[in-house]
């Protein structure tokens, strides 16, 4: 299916797909475009921020988008840093929130919890309007999807670490002041969503019929919400020898849907390493997968789609809104009427056999109950000797074969041992008389 470029995974969340290296600077508030500082004096503020950080030469990364602005510094102990800028106020209060998320993941990552690493942030300043974040650089490449391969490799790595970031406790997250969803938030989200991309006019009615129908699937959306990364891309999967060695770009992490970030996966890796991701994360997961993820997963999926779309209108900008436009028109043609989820339709259980109605049989004798023979009175002593050995076992609680008929239901007062013969009428000779016990 395609894919618009990657982004949050909040429906709300502005898209960052415009975030690519070498895009301009946001203006300031009211207009006017705050003065760029060079890469050196970045550096020199991280020295500011963090006591004991002497700068001595830049290095990687070194790029620049809408939002941010992200410089290398190696210092005179060869510790590697990265100084971070942000553009508005809005960017430099999601570092803050992020900051407070990092500094609660990486006392777990100490405690040992966690088989990735993420940023640990160093220092903040603020200084001429603009928001300086130090963090710590990370060693290792990101995910080359198109490398992964089925078995216990990478693949599975994937799987365990998106894994173990879902199983993280939720305050880590909602302590550190960011969104926090239930199931039904999150299903009503989508839903705020597909209604207003509906109203641009631009998605084809087969594709508003197949969400609208998932959406109000009450089976699909009984979930455990669980910390989502929310912006979880191949450039915020760091690997090295093999392994998943970091996360980072947690700045959209919230309490929600972790369908939300299986999404991506479903959407980008190979389909021959879903079994392998799938397994590992299952493991990593002490309750197990809800299932309808995967459904849920490409649910969100599609509506990327149509978010993209809505980025473009709000931001009235026609090239991302063509490029939307034709994207769902190639999910459309894909997909065609075919729901995305079977309907549930209520069924009965079936009943063995054929259910008929017998009707009296030419042969059918008329059967009267023979009276019960009066018993010795031998034999009568010898049963009050076994009732009174049951009454004595009863009650010292014992639970021997004479404790009832063995389903489980007391005993009915006054029932014994006693038999009865069952001896059919001749129906010549004996043609309604009917013997009972007592002779009547």
């Amino acid at each position: 299916m395609s894919q618009p470029p990657t982004g949050p995974s909040d429906p709300a969340a502005p898209s960052s797909a415009e975030d690519a290296p070498g895009a301009a600077p946001a203006p300031a508030p009211g207009g006017a475009r705050r003065n760029k500082r060079s890469t050196l004096a970045l550096a020199a503020l991280a020295g500011v921020a963090v006591p004991g950080l002497d700068p001595a030469r830049l290095a990687l990364p070194q790029k620049e988008s809408v939002r941010l602005r992200t410089v290398g510094v190696i210092d005179t102990r060869g510790r590697h840093w990265e100084v971070l800028e942000a553009h508005d106020d809005a960017i430099g209060a999601s570092l803050d929130a992020e900051a407070d998320v990092l500094r609660r993941i990486g006392r777990i990552v100490d405690d040992g919890r966690l088989t990735f690493d993420v940023p640990r942030v160093a220092g903040t300043l603020r200084t001429d309007g603009a928001h300086i974040q130090i963090r710590t650089h990370l060693e290792g490449r990101p995910m080359d999807v198109s490398a992964l391969h089925p078995g216990p490799g990478l693949s599975a790595g994937m799987g365990r670490a998106l894994g173990e970031l879902h199983e993280l406790p939720t305050s880590v997250v909602s302590e550190a002041g960011m969104p926090v969803y239930d199931s039904q938030e999150v299903r009503d989200r989508w839903l705020s969503l597909m209604d207003d991309a509906a109203a641009t006019g631009k998605v084809p009615p087969a594709l508003l019929s197949r969400w609208e129908t998932a959406l109000e699937d009450s089976a699909l959306w009984r979930f455990r919400p669980v910390v989502v990364h929310g912006d979880l891309d191949a450039e915020n999967v760091l690997t090295a020898g093999g392994a998943v060695v970091a996360m980072r770009g947690l700045g959209q992490a919230h309490v929600g849907d972790p369908a939300e970030d299986m999404a991506w996966i479903y959407a980008s890796v190979p389909v021959d390493c879903l079994d392998s991701i799938e397994t590992a994360y299952d493991l990593a997961r002490s309750e197990g997968v809800d299932k309808h993820l995967r459904d849920r997963a490409e649910l969100v999926s599609e509506l990327s789609l149509a978010r993209w779309l809505l980025h473009g209108v709000r931001a009235d900008k026609e090239r991302i809104i063509e490029d939307a436009v034709a994207m769902l028109a190639d999910l459309a043609d894909q997909v065609g009427d075919e729901p995305l989820v079977e309907p549930h339709e209520p069924r009965l259980a079936p009943v063995p056999g054929e259910r008929t109605t017998s009707a009296p049989d030419a042969d059918t004798h008329e059967v009267a109950m023979a009276r019960v023979d009066d018993q010795e009175d031998e034999d009568a002593d010898g049963r009050e000797n076994e009732d009174g050995n049951r009454e004595n076992a009863r009650r010292a609680g014992g639970d021997g074969p004479d404790d009832g008929p063995g389903d489980g239901r007391p005993t009915p007062r006054g029932a014994g041992t006693a038999t009865a013969s069952v001896t059919p009428l001749h129906p010549a000779h004996d043609a309604g008389r009917v013997s009972s016990p007592d002779g009547a």
